[in-house]
Parts: C-alpha cells; sequence; structure tokens
C-alpha cells in the first residue's frame, strides 16, 4: 500500500465473488456463467476481478479487445476468455496464440482467422455474433444460418454458440426487446433446419439475467452486476448486490473564506457567508466528473458535505457544515460508506447525467486501487 498520494479506489473482491455466486444462482443450474472484465475490469482491475469471479463460480471470462485477452493470458488464466468484438484481421494470428474465443460477423474476419488458425495447426471455436436489432456489431437475423453455413466450410474453424446482444433489456414490456427475442429464435430455428446446432446460446446480459429469464439459454453474460451495480433501476429490489469499489481522499488542506469569496476555476460558487473549505486531492482525471461540479457531495466524518466550485483536474472543494471540524488528514468519501451514510455510484452518475458504467470506469484511469479481501 502506498502512501504517496491520498486518493486511491479501494476495491472489495470479496464482493466481487459473492455477487457472482449471487448472479449464477439465479441463472440456474446448467447454465455457464461469463464474467465481464472488459475496460480493466470496469475500472475495477481486471486480473483482480477475474479471480474474484472465478472463485465465485464463474465459468468464463469475457473482454472487448485482443490486448485484454492477451493481458489476462499472461497472468496465467486458462479459461476460456471471450473476445466480444471481432479484432482486426490483421490481428488473427494474435488470437489464435491467445487462445481466445473470438466472435465472428463478417468474412473478412473469418479468412484471416482460418487462415491463421491451419498455419498454427489449430483449430479456433468461435462464436457467431447474430443482430437480432441493435445495429452495432453482428451478421443480420434473417442472414445467420446462411453465414453459418458459409463459415462451416473453413479449414481450422468450429462454431461453438451463437450470440445476440439487448438494447433494451433494463425496460419492462418493451416490445423493441421481444422483436429482438423473436428475432433470435427464428434465427436459431433456422439453423437448427440447417444442421446447425450451437452448443453454447447466449443473450443475457446483466439486466437480462436479472429479468428475463427465458433469454438465459446456455449461458449468461455479466458485466455491470458482478462489481454490485445495478444495470438499471428495474433491478431494484430483485437482487442483491454489494457494490465492489469504495473511492476515496484525505483533506489535503482546509481553509476560512469570508462572505463572497469564490472558489475554483470561474468561480461557479460565492460563499453566503464565513465559509471552512476543504480541499480533496482528486479531480476529473481521477474519474470525478466535472459535470458533477456543485452538484455531488462526499462524506467527511460520516456527514454529507456539499462540493463546491467547479471540479478540477486534480483537486476538489467542499463546503464543511457549520459547526463541523474538518482537519488535514481526515478521510473524504466521494463513492461508498462511511459511518451510517452512503454515496452510491448510481448517484453520483445522476449528477453528471451519466450512467454508473462509465463513472466506475474511470476511477480506474488513475487512481491507485487497493485490494482490501484478498
Amino acid at each position: 500500500m502506498s502512501n504517496r498520494r491520498w486518493a486511491w479506489a479501494e476495491i472489495d473482491t470479496r464482493a466481487v465473488t459473492d455477487n457472482v455466486r449471487t448472479l449464477k444462482g439465479l441463472a440456474g443450474p446448467g447454465v455457464l456463467f461469463m464474467a465481464v472484465v472488459k475496460a480493466d475490469g470496469y475500472g475495477h482491475g481486471a486480473v483482480d476481478v477475474a479471480r474474484a469471479a472465478l472463485a465465485g463460480g464463474a465459468d468464463r471470462l469475457g473482454v472487448a479487445t485482443l490486448d485484454e485477452a492477451i493481458a489476462l493470458r499472461d497472468a496465467g488464466f486458462e479459461v476460456p476468455i471471450h473476445l466480444l468484438s471481432e479484432a482486426p484481421p490483421d490481428a488473427a494470428a494474435d488470437v489464435v496464440a491467445a487462445r481466445a474465443v473470438p466472435t465472428v460477423c463478417t468474412k473478412e474476419y473469418a479468412i484471416a482467422l482460418s487462415r491463421a488458425a491451419t498455419s498454427a495447426g489449430a483449430t479456433i471455436r468461435y462464436h457467431v455474433k447474430i443482430d437480432t436489432g441493435m445495429n452495432r456489431i453482428g451478421v443480420r437475423a434473417e442472414e445467420a444460418a446462411d453465414f453459418a453455413l458459409w463459415l462451416k466450410a473453413l479449414p481450422g474453424m468450429e462454431m461453438e454458440g451463437a450470440f445476440t446482444h439487448f438494447a433494451t433489456a433494463d425496460v419492462h414490456g418493451d416490445w423493441e426487446f421481444e422483436r429482438q427475442v423473436e428475432r433470435m429464435g427464428r434465427a436459431l430455428g433456422r439453423m437448427r433446419t440447417e444442421g446447425l446446432r450451437p452448443s453454447i446460446v447466449h443473450a443475457a446480459n446483466s439486466a437480462a439475467t436479472v429479468l428475463r429469464p427465458e433469454t438465459r439459454f446456455d449461458m449468461v453474460r455479466c458485466g455491470i452486476a458482478i462489481y454490485g451495480l445495478h444495470p438499471a433501476p428495474s433491478t431494484y429490489g430483485r437482487v442483491e448486490l454489494v457494490p465492489a469499489m469504495r473511492v476515496v481522499a484525505r483533506v489535503s488542506f482546509v481553509k476560512r473564506i469570508g462572505l463572497g469569496e469564490g472558489v475554483s476555476y470561474g468561480f461557479t460558487y460565492h460563499a453566503n457567508g464565513p465559509t471552512t473549505v476543504a480541499t480533496l486531492p482528486l479531480g476529473y482525471a481521477d474519474g470525478v466528473p466535472r459535470l458533477a461540479s456543485n452538484s455531488m457531495e462526499v462524506l467527511i466524518g460520516g456527514r454529507r458535505c456539499r462540493q463546491i466550485g467547479r471540479v478540477c483536474m486534480d483537486q476538489l472543494m467542499v463546503e464543511v457544515p457549520e459547526g463541523m471540524r474538518v482537519e488535514v488528514g481526515d478521510e473524504a468519501v466521494i463513492v461508498g460508506s462511511q459511518g451510517k451514510e452512503r454515496i452510491v455510484m448510481e448517484e453520483l452518475a445522476e449528477h453528471a447525467s451519466t450512467i454508473n458504467y462509465e463513472i466506475a470506469c474511470a476511477f480506474g484511469r488513475r487512481l491507485e486501487r487497493r485490494v482490501i479481501s484478498f
């Protein structure tokens, strides 16, 4: 543990393990569990999170980029590691060497993978990505069976799975979600008619795992939920999750200002009277959203303190409530619990007009991570 800086993120890997156990129990027996650890484990640290997730019963890991997959292999993970998007065709040999499970949805990439696999004397198991309506990546649902038949002829390639991704799994009664489910069903039916039977069909992200049991198929893919964060308000009360990240700083400076004095760039805050201001040594370069300036709160001494003035790159200021004593070195909590008070990631995200996913990833940029469970 370093004392070089009075700002850090505490990562409770035990919480990740417990969340995976909870979600896997929800998915039910016989359903595989993929822990999505892309974006450096949503800012929590991919390697530590992957270990914790596997300890909780995860069967596979999911990442977005080839570099992320290679880093996990280099760290010693031997479970299947899924690449959830296609890598550039030029990187096909590296995909094979990393023994990653690639997503395939274009012929160009498939041909590159086939050549790389046969050159290495290997057989690569891939998953076909079916676009059922999100219009991000994937072969169109009505073309999926023909595409899979074409893939079947490529040497060095073996289809292990087929999957899709939902755009509105967190919205109750959404007809677009139902259309995606129907398209996926038709695509799989057409595949079966053509004699193609992917052994692992998957569609459920965190929200669908909790809210849409009919879409769990052979495997669920959970990202945000394994970190103890809800994918949307619609999952509140449907599953018990434990937040894995706590963001902490120590007060680095305290001063008294007078009536009318401004604080921080642009003086967007002026004191209404004599006010005590505490400075914390972290800012937007550490993931604190500048958009939350003058609206977010932090905890000091178990009490909520209003953040004042614009959040700077490396520092932010808070107003100390009248009558409260704060000293340099006191602990301040940006996200997490202190005493009986708690600030959740979703609260900070709301102040910044964004989502908890983005806030969590941002805290992983520069803050030291302190693993507190293992």
